[in-house]
Parts: C-alpha cells; sequence; structure tokens
C-alpha cells in the first residue's frame, strides 16, 4: 500500500519549563504550533474534496509548512516549503525533488542553483488558514484586542515575562485564535506574521536574537514586500505599526496542492 507522509518538524524539550526542566532528563514534543500547520492544513484541503488520507497512490513525503527543505530526500513533494537559513552552506541530501510551490523566491533560487526544477508558484501554506478555519470557526479566544507578541520559541524565555507575549508552545488553536481577535501582532515568531497576515490583522516582524534573515526575507518577498522593516524592539514594532499587507493570491498555491498523490475516489 503506498502512503504518503505529512512531514513537519517537532523535536523534543523539556517537559517541565525553567530551571526544573533543565535538571529532569524527561521530554517531550516541543509543539511549536507553527510547525504543526503543515499536516492540520494538508488534511483539511483533502477532506474537502473527500479524499482519503489512507488513498495514496505512490509512496512520497510531502513538506508543506516551515522551513524545513534540509530534511528533504530524492523523490519528495514539495509545496510551499522553505529553506532554512541555518543550512545554506550545507550540501543538501536530495538531488531530484517533485516541487509544486516554495515558500518565495529565495528558496526559488536555492533549489534552481541545485539543477532542480520549480515554478514560480510561491506562498506558506500557512497563509490559507484564513480560509480553511475563519474566525467564526475558531474557539472563543481568551484574550481579545490590543497588542499579541509572538515569539520564535528561541526568543521566547527573554520576552516571557511581557503579559502580551502568546507563548508559541500553547495550543495550536488556542492560538489562532488569539492571533486572529488581536489588534496588532508583533514578534519573531515567522508564522505568527504569517498567520495574523492571513487573517488580516497588522503584523510588524521583530529582530529575532538567533534566526538567520533568510526565511523572513523569502516569505515577505514571496508576498511582494522586498523592501520590508524589522523592529529592533518590541516597542518599536508597536510604534511601527503593521507591514504593509501581502500582496498574495491563494489561487496559484491552492491550484498547485498535489491531490494527484491520492486517489479521488472516495
Amino acid at each position: 500500500m503506498a502512503t504518503v507522509e505529512l512531514f513537519h518538524w517537532n523535536p523534543d524539550g523539556p517537559a517541565f519549563r525553567g530551571r526544573i526542566g533543565r535538571r529532569l532528563p524527561f521530554r517531550k514534543p516541543l509543539n511549536n504550533f507553527g510547525d504543526l500547520l503543515g499536516p492540520i492544513i494538508v488534511r483539511e484541503l483533502l477532506a474537502r474534496r473527500g479524499i482519503e488520507e489512507s488513498a495514496a497512490v505512490r509512496d512520497t513525503t510531502l513538506l508543506s509548512v516551515g522551513s524545513v527543505l534540509q530534511f528533504a530526500n530524492d523523490g519528495d513533494t514539495v509545496w510551499g516549503t522553505g529553506v532554512n537559513g541555518k543550512t545554506l552552506g550545507e550540501t543538501p541530501k536530495y538531488r531530484d525533488l517533485d516541487v509544486r510551490a516554495v515558500r518565495g523566491p529565495r528558496t526559488r533560487s536555492y533549489l534552481l542553483d541545485r539543477g532542480i526544477s520549480v515554478p514560480e508558484i510561491y506562498g506558506d501554506p500557512g497563509l490559507l488558514v484564513a480560509e480553511l478555519w475563519p474566525r467564526e470557526k475558531l474557539p472563543a479566544s481568551s484574550r481579545r484586542g490590543g497588542v499579541a507578541i509572538i515569539p520564535n520559541l528561541r526568543d521566547h524565555s527573554s520576552t516571557s515575562r511581557d503579559r502580551r507575549v502568546v507563548d508559541p508552545r500553547s495550543d495550536l488553536w488556542e492560538v489562532l485564535a488569539i492571533i486572529a481577535s488581536s489588534d496588532l501582532v508583533v514578534g519573531s515568531s515567522l508564522h505568527g506574521i504569517i498567520i495574523a497576515e492571513a487573517y488580516g490583522v497588522p503584523a510588524r516582524l521583530v529582530k529575532p536574537t538567533v534566526e538567520p534573515p533568510f526565511k523572513y526575507d523569502d516569505y515577505y518577498a514571496g508576498t511582494g514586500r522586498d523592501d520590508y522593516r524589522t523592529a529592533s524592539s518590541v516597542d518599536e514594532a508597536i510604534a511601527l505599526g503593521g507591514e504593509r499587507p501581502p500582496v498574495w493570491s491563494s489561487g496559484p498555491l491552492l491550484g498547485a496542492f498535489p491531490y494527484d498523490l491520492w486517489s479521488n475516489r472516495a
């Protein structure tokens, strides 16, 4: 039986937070909300066509949301994935990929330079979240309005004392609901920015402390904003307000979805 593996990156971290977590050996998945989006988006698109996930017609791994291209192997399928800037100097494991769409033109250039064919179709699939789950379908948020600070996971410890901070490891649907109900989203989480912009919420990137700029450049270039401005702090981000909205249509990305990996028979 053929299988399409829906890849997502979800490494283990300490089972407990703070000093206790650093001392005890127990581990559990980090569940960073942005890293969980790919499979649920793919499954929702399949369900809307009445396609069973088990009805795969060939073996492959489908990489979608995230800067996870370094995990690809020959023959894998790429739909909306991006390159992780930390891996730019590494030699990829793959030489042949089935690429349907990528996050942005930086990722496309990276793959073209390595002899891999890539259509000029851009977009992080996270941008589809508002179409798939409009605000009224999200759970009631515990917070409504105001500013939400969504840090990259590596920046969370330095910002967590601010009551406006949303832990990116919180329940996925709760994070989506908070973002969708906010007036402004700021922070270094790329998917905090993406989900906010999907729901039409103004968003401003805050310079991350660890992450290279590649994935942010890639996303903004793929949505028509090579000249985006990064804030140096949360306060500056709030003062600047949201970046100008993305120039992007969901049609090409949806049209590039690899339904052909499955049988369309109910």
